[in-house]
Protein backbone atom coordinates (compact mmCIF):
# COMPACT_ATOMS: atom_id res chain seq x y z
CA UNK A 1 0.00 0.00 0.00
CA UNK A 2 0.91 3.54 -0.75
CA UNK A 3 -0.30 6.66 1.48
CA UNK A 4 -1.87 9.22 -0.37
CA UNK A 5 -3.26 12.33 1.67
CA UNK A 6 -5.64 13.97 -0.62
CA UNK A 7 -9.73 15.34 -0.40
CA UNK A 8 -11.87 12.38 -0.81
CA UNK A 9 -13.98 14.90 -2.63
CA UNK A 10 -10.66 15.44 -5.35
CA UNK A 11 -9.10 11.79 -5.54
CA UNK A 12 -5.79 11.98 -7.31
CA UNK A 13 -6.64 8.44 -8.98
CA UNK A 14 -7.51 7.93 -12.69
CA UNK A 15 -10.79 6.60 -13.26
CA UNK A 16 -11.76 2.71 -12.63
CA UNK A 17 -8.29 2.54 -10.87
CA UNK A 18 -9.30 0.23 -8.14
CA UNK A 19 -11.57 -3.06 -8.65
CA UNK A 20 -13.05 -2.29 -5.49
CA UNK A 21 -13.30 0.91 -2.94
CA UNK A 22 -14.29 0.61 1.11
CA UNK A 23 -15.11 3.93 2.67
CA UNK A 24 -16.04 2.33 6.13
CA UNK A 25 -17.21 5.63 8.62
CA UNK A 26 -16.06 8.35 6.40
CA UNK A 27 -19.25 9.60 5.37
CA UNK A 28 -20.63 10.86 8.73
CA UNK A 29 -17.34 12.82 9.22
CA UNK A 30 -17.79 14.88 5.47
CA UNK A 31 -19.07 18.07 5.90
CA UNK A 32 -22.73 17.63 4.07
CA UNK A 33 -21.90 19.81 1.22
CA UNK A 34 -19.31 17.69 0.30
CA UNK A 35 -20.63 13.92 1.05
CA UNK A 36 -22.60 13.89 -2.90
CA UNK A 37 -18.53 14.76 -4.17
CA UNK A 38 -16.68 11.90 -1.80
CA UNK A 39 -19.24 9.50 -3.21
CA UNK A 40 -18.77 10.61 -6.52
CA UNK A 41 -15.23 10.21 -6.64
CA UNK A 42 -15.87 6.41 -4.69
CA UNK A 43 -17.57 5.70 -7.78
CA UNK A 44 -15.54 7.20 -10.15
CA UNK A 45 -12.52 5.18 -9.35
CA UNK A 46 -14.12 2.25 -8.71
CA UNK A 47 -14.07 -0.37 -11.41
CA UNK A 48 -16.88 -2.52 -10.33
CA UNK A 49 -17.44 -2.38 -6.16
CA UNK A 50 -17.95 0.25 -3.90
CA UNK A 51 -18.74 -0.74 0.30
CA UNK A 52 -20.13 2.55 1.80
CA UNK A 53 -20.71 1.65 5.84
CA UNK A 54 -21.91 4.42 8.11
CA UNK A 55 -23.71 6.02 10.92
CA UNK A 56 -26.90 6.84 8.95
CA UNK A 57 -30.11 9.12 9.71
CA UNK A 58 -31.37 10.43 12.72
CA UNK A 59 -32.30 7.95 15.36
CA UNK A 60 -28.37 7.15 14.89
CA UNK A 61 -27.31 10.26 15.34
CA UNK A 62 -29.78 10.75 18.50
CA UNK A 63 -27.97 7.80 20.01
CA UNK A 64 -24.50 9.41 19.60
CA UNK A 65 -25.92 12.64 20.97
CA UNK A 66 -26.86 10.67 23.90
CA UNK A 67 -23.59 9.68 24.72
CA UNK A 68 -22.09 12.34 23.66
CA UNK A 69 -24.19 14.47 26.68
CA UNK A 70 -23.42 11.07 28.92
CA UNK A 71 -19.58 11.55 28.59
CA UNK A 72 -20.67 15.49 29.82
CA UNK A 73 -22.57 14.58 32.39
CA UNK A 74 -19.73 12.05 33.79
CA UNK A 75 -17.56 14.53 33.31
CA UNK A 76 -15.25 12.90 31.09
CA UNK A 77 -14.15 14.35 27.41
CA UNK A 78 -15.48 13.23 24.88
CA UNK A 79 -13.54 10.80 21.68
CA UNK A 80 -12.48 12.99 18.82
CA UNK A 81 -14.67 11.05 16.38
CA UNK A 82 -17.85 11.57 18.46
CA UNK A 83 -17.07 15.18 18.83
CA UNK A 84 -16.97 15.01 15.21
CA UNK A 85 -20.51 12.94 15.14
CA UNK A 86 -22.25 16.39 16.92
CA UNK A 87 -20.90 18.60 13.81
CA UNK A 88 -23.34 17.62 11.76
CA UNK A 89 -26.27 15.38 11.27
CA UNK A 90 -25.67 11.66 9.91
CA UNK A 91 -26.15 10.68 5.91
CA UNK A 92 -29.45 9.16 5.16
CA UNK A 93 -29.77 6.02 3.01
CA UNK A 94 -31.01 8.79 0.33
CA UNK A 95 -27.66 9.55 -0.66
CA UNK A 96 -27.11 6.34 -1.77
CA UNK A 97 -30.04 4.88 -2.82
CA UNK A 98 -30.41 6.22 -6.65
CA UNK A 99 -27.14 5.82 -8.20
CA UNK A 100 -27.12 5.69 -12.34
CA UNK A 101 -24.88 3.37 -13.47
CA UNK A 102 -24.97 1.22 -9.95
CA UNK A 103 -27.07 -1.68 -8.55
CA UNK A 104 -27.13 -0.73 -4.75
CA UNK A 105 -27.69 -3.43 -1.79
CA UNK A 106 -28.36 -2.18 1.50
CA UNK A 107 -28.04 -3.98 4.95
CA UNK A 108 -28.32 -2.40 8.59
CA UNK A 109 -25.27 -3.09 11.14
CA UNK A 110 -25.88 -3.56 14.64
CA UNK A 111 -28.88 -2.40 16.62
CA UNK A 112 -29.09 1.18 17.66
CA UNK A 113 -30.33 0.02 21.46
CA UNK A 114 -27.04 -2.64 21.65
CA UNK A 115 -24.57 0.29 19.97
CA UNK A 116 -25.71 2.47 23.13
CA UNK A 117 -25.74 0.17 25.71
CA UNK A 118 -22.27 -0.95 24.64
CA UNK A 119 -20.71 2.43 23.96
CA UNK A 120 -21.50 3.45 27.55
CA UNK A 121 -20.03 0.28 28.65
CA UNK A 122 -16.90 1.37 27.08
CA UNK A 123 -16.90 4.98 28.58
CA UNK A 124 -17.73 4.16 31.68
CA UNK A 125 -15.47 0.84 32.28
CA UNK A 126 -11.72 0.42 31.37
CA UNK A 127 -12.44 -3.55 32.87
CA UNK A 128 -15.48 -4.17 30.58
CA UNK A 129 -12.98 -3.10 27.58
CA UNK A 130 -10.31 -5.59 28.76
CA UNK A 131 -12.96 -8.43 29.06
CA UNK A 132 -14.86 -7.48 25.95
CA UNK A 133 -11.01 -8.02 24.48
CA UNK A 134 -10.09 -10.77 26.20
CA UNK A 135 -13.18 -12.45 25.01
CA UNK A 136 -12.61 -11.77 21.61
CA UNK A 137 -9.47 -13.15 21.21
CA UNK A 138 -10.56 -16.45 23.78
CA UNK A 139 -13.94 -17.43 21.93
CA UNK A 140 -14.16 -15.06 18.14
CA UNK A 141 -16.68 -17.01 16.75
CA UNK A 142 -18.85 -17.68 20.30
CA UNK A 143 -18.39 -13.64 20.57
CA UNK A 144 -19.52 -13.08 16.96
CA UNK A 145 -22.53 -15.47 16.88
CA UNK A 146 -23.72 -13.46 20.02
CA UNK A 147 -23.08 -9.94 18.20
CA UNK A 148 -24.84 -11.36 14.90
CA UNK A 149 -27.98 -11.93 17.46
CA UNK A 150 -27.71 -7.78 18.22
CA UNK A 151 -27.50 -7.33 14.55
CA UNK A 152 -31.28 -6.32 14.11
CA UNK A 153 -33.68 -2.95 13.44
CA UNK A 154 -33.45 -0.45 13.95
CA UNK A 155 -29.58 -0.29 12.84
CA UNK A 156 -27.04 2.27 13.70
CA UNK A 157 -24.79 1.68 10.94
CA UNK A 158 -25.80 1.16 6.79
CA UNK A 159 -23.81 -1.16 5.08
CA UNK A 160 -24.09 0.21 1.23
CA UNK A 161 -22.81 -2.34 -1.52
CA UNK A 162 -22.74 -0.71 -4.73
CA UNK A 163 -22.16 -2.94 -7.92
CA UNK A 164 -21.45 -1.40 -11.11
CA UNK A 165 -24.25 -2.49 -13.84
CA UNK A 166 -23.24 -4.41 -16.95
CA UNK A 167 -23.12 -1.53 -20.06
CA UNK A 168 -24.40 -4.14 -22.37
Amino acid sequence: MTPVTASAAQLPMKDNEFDVVVASDVLEHVPPEFREAVVNESLRVARKLVIFGFPCGQPAWQSDQDLFNAYLRAKRTPPGWLAEHMEAPFPGPEILQQVDGWEVQQTGNENIRFHSWLMEREMMSGRFVRASSIAMRMTPLLLEALLRQADRSPCYRQIFVLSRRDKN
